[in-house]
């Protein structure tokens, strides 16, 4: 009967490591919905999903040992430009190939994930190179978050994310100009055909761009209402960088999913996004970093002229907008400053009048609903992806301890692990 027994007990030691079963005793496990604890957790992970969360592991299984660490769900950032660098600005960006951009995105989505972003929404990339980026992850070539992409952002002829770096008679457009209901129509269905999971557009100007006005709305009502009609017909959300108050109304009304930035929003903007429910992506630590480091990086003046005026109105009205109660989607713009410090925008939001369990919330609630993955990402709780963190505090009493993270799993593999050197 012992033998029996010990050769059962094998062969289901070595069942449960063929079938890649995994544990981790967490010390503290924060329940991101109720803002509780709960103490000496056993989370077991399956083929890289959460198959129990309990109080033991099963016999035979590899534990990692978190007992003295802070373990939270993986994070989520829903504004990322992934393949992008922060000082490629102004004439720089004209010397990037494809091809860099590309390579540049391996190497910022590692670091990203290292960062304990799991999961990225990027909005926006050139030559498709994010949905490359995206696939090549998704294959087990290089490691990153799970990415959901947008391809090249639409813009009008001349508008924020057009090349309006060159002369008339290089006749360059970029990848995503398209103008009329028409026009847009065909890009939408175009950056589907390529790959997007998501379509962003721009509804107003921006600042890192030259010659256009964040205030002003580009593109017409009529032209937006096609857009968020034709990726919601194919099954795509839609985001919308909106500065100006005239085109967050008009993406408003036209039904997008989010709106990135928001700088001028007003209450009527705000009365009306709380009546459609959308979400307000912010991307507010950017208004701390690119003042200090505008020069260091070599930021044109055109761009330096914008930002002056609009980062100081972006905290102001965000702030109003915390406090009116708009739903709010954890958002960096990680590329106008350095990959990897996408975790302090929380701080921010706690600056603005968020308590830390809210701004977790917008990374880990918030974020996973707007991407439409809800179901997958955000709490752990079984049938969800592996995609844990840990950090050595409180992170509701500092939540800056998310900008210290010192393990990183993403489906139950381990990319990070500072706990156990």
């Amino acid at each position: 009967m012992k033998r029996l027994l010990a050769l059962f007990l094998l062969l289901a030691a070595a069942s449960l490591a063929q079938n890649n079963v995994v544990a981790v005793k967490a010390g503290r496990l924060l329940d991101v919905r109720t803002g509780q604890y709960a103490n000496n957790v056993t989370i077991v992970i399956e083929n890289g999903i959460i198959k129990s969360v309990g109080a033991t592991a099963p016999a035979g299984v590899k534990v990692i040992d978190l007992s003295n660490m802070t373990v939270l769900p993986g994070l989520t950032d829903a504004h990322t430009h992934i393949t992008f660098y922060v000082d490629d600005v102004g004439l720089k960006e004209l010397t990037i190939s494809p091809a860099r951009e590309a390579l540049n995105g391996a190497a910022n989505a590692r670091t990203t994930l290292l960062a304990g972003f799991t999961t990225v929404r990027n909005v926006g990339a050139d030559a498709f190179t994010d949905v490359a980026l995206r696939d090549a992850i998704n294959a087990g070539r290089v490691p990153g978050p799970r990415m959901l992409v947008s391809g090249p952002a639409l813009s009008i002829t001349g508008g924020h994310a057009d090349e309006n770096l060159l002369p008339w008679e290089d006749h360059k457009s970029a990848d995503g100009v398209a103008d009329g209901v028409e026009g847009v129509q065909h890009k939408v269905r175009e950056n589907i055909k390529y790959g997007a999971d998501v379509i962003k557009f721009m509804a107003t100007g921006g600042v890192m761009s030259k010659g256009d006005d964040p205030q002003a709305a580009q593109y017409s009502l009529d032209e937006m209402k096609m857009i968020v009609s034709e990726a919601h017909r194919l099954g795509r959300r839609v985001a919308a960088h909106a500065h100006g108050v005239q085109g967050i109304k008009w993406a408003v009304e036209a039904g997008v999913d989010s709106i990135e930035h928001g700088t001028y929003i007003d209450d009527e903007a705000i009365a009306l996004m709380k009546q459609h429910g959308t979400y307000l992506v912010p991307t507010l630590y950017l208004t701390e970093w690119l003042p200090q480091n505008a020069a260091r990086i070599g930021t044109p003046p055109y761009v330096v002229a914008k930002m002056n005026v609009v980062l100081p109105l972006l905290r102001k009205n965000i702030q109003h907008a915390f406090a009116s109660g708009v739903k709010v989607a954890f958002g960096t713009d990680a590329a106008v400053y350095p990959h990897g410090l996408n975790a302090h925008e929380f701080a921010t939001y706690v600056d603005l009048g968020m308590t830390p369990l809210q701004a977790i919330q917008t990374s880990t609630i918030a974020a996973p609903d707007l991407l439409g993955w809800k179901d997958k990402i955000g709490t752990v709780e079984p049938g969800k992806f592996g995609d844990l963190i840990a950090v050595s505090g409180d992170p509701l009493k500092d939540i800056t301890e998310l900008q210290r993270v010192k393990f990183v799993m993403k489906g139950g593999e381990v990319y990070k692990d500072e706990v156990h050197q």
